[in-house]
């Protein structure tokens, strides 16, 4: 039922002191934040993170812009968290983000778009153990867990 995916708060959203904000619509959605650190990212890191797209032109400027400044790197639970997350965040190309998405609120960019999400489980799993280790992710129950979902689900 309760899936974890890995989010990534960029420099773009820290530096414009956006944390608070974003953390804030997945809580109001209901997701349990189960690891949650500020970090910066290496370069070695970043080429493991970007692996796919290493050779596109465009990637010395991702590089840069990923390891200059500190990130917020989060995991969330909650019931079909990598497809709800993604739909809240909004597509990669913010400037067709729909108003209300965290990308079409807060950014009107393709390479300055706020904020990484798993875009599915699989790779929400490698993700989440490339950026956590398993003793900085906890296991909790939220008091309005009960006001969240039915029994059943």
């Amino acid at each position: 039922m309760k899936e974890r995916t890995l989010l990534l708060l960029k420099p773009d959203a820290v530096m414009r002191g956006l944390i608070g904000r974003i953390i804030t619509r997945f809580e109001s959605k209901g997701f349990k934040i189960v690891g949650l650190k500020m970090i910066h990212i290496s370069k070695d890191l970043s080429k493991d993170h970007y692996a796919h797209l290493t050779a596109k032109p465009f990637y010395p400027d991702l590089e840069k812009f990923m390891t200059e400044n500190p990130v917020v790197a989060m995991v969330l639970e909650g019931k079909e968290a990598v497809e709800v997350i993604r739909n809240i965040v909004g597509p990669t190309n913010a400037s067709k983000a729909a108003g209300g998405t965290i990308r079409g609120d807060f950014s009107n960019s393709t390479s300055r778009n706020i904020i990484h999400a798993s875009d599915s489980k699989e790779t929400a799993v490698k993700e989440v153990a490339r950026f956590f280790k398993k003793e900085e992710l906890h296991d909790y129950k939220l008091v309005s867990e009960s006001f969240l979902y039915a029994s059943d689900e």
